[in-house]
């Protein structure tokens, strides 16, 4: 007696667990209609219009959150209006489905030199030459001449020509 209420309980789980594994779609399958909005995102931010950009890329993961394609060019776009919270946030999204995607690091590493954090995006920069290995990646190119470049927002003005206070 005592122990049916356990037994029934240890059943339901196990059917639980069971039937959601057959309705699973395999990560490496991403919808292809988000995929299609993917790529009209891109096309978007490529032409500077940053607010169809972003709806295309929202609706592409609307219809299938894991695609971490649409996760990066998001980040791309909050790049471009000078969000880099927003796009460092985005990134780790990305990370969270692989974390060895090297294009997300290195739009992370550039969004943190941005925001003056140089030594978090040198970390980033070391696991993309290590999961790179000895081959060139061109994230791993971009990210260090961004690490070299320094952050735009911190370009002080010539003390000559900035105004004088009181």
């Amino acid at each position: 007696m005592r122990l049916l209420p356990i037994a029934a309980a240890l059943g339901v789980a196990a059917l639980t667990f069971a039937s959601s594994g057959t309705s699973q779609v395999p990560d490496a399958q991403i919808s292809p209609q988000s995929l299609t909005w993917q790529k009209a995102g891109e096309a978007s931010l490529a032409a500077g219009n940053f607010q169809a950009a972003d709806d295309a890329l929202e609706t592409a993961l609307v219809i299938d959150p894991r695609n971490r394609g649409a996760f990066v060019s998001l980040a791309r776009v909050a790049q471009k209006q000078k969000l880099y919270g927003q796009a460092i946030r985005l990134t780790n999204k990305a990370l969270a489905l692989e974390p060895n995607d090297t294009i997300a690091l290195g739009v992370q590493g550039e969004a943190m030199v941005e925001l003056g954090a140089a030594a978090r995006a040198q970390q980033n920069l070391a696991k993309i030459r290590t999961l790179c290995g000895a081959k060139p990646c061109a994230p791993a190119t971009s990210l260090a001449s961004a690490i070299q470049r320094g952050p735009a927002m911190a370009v002080k003005a010539d003390p000559a020509t900035a105004p004088k206070k009181n």
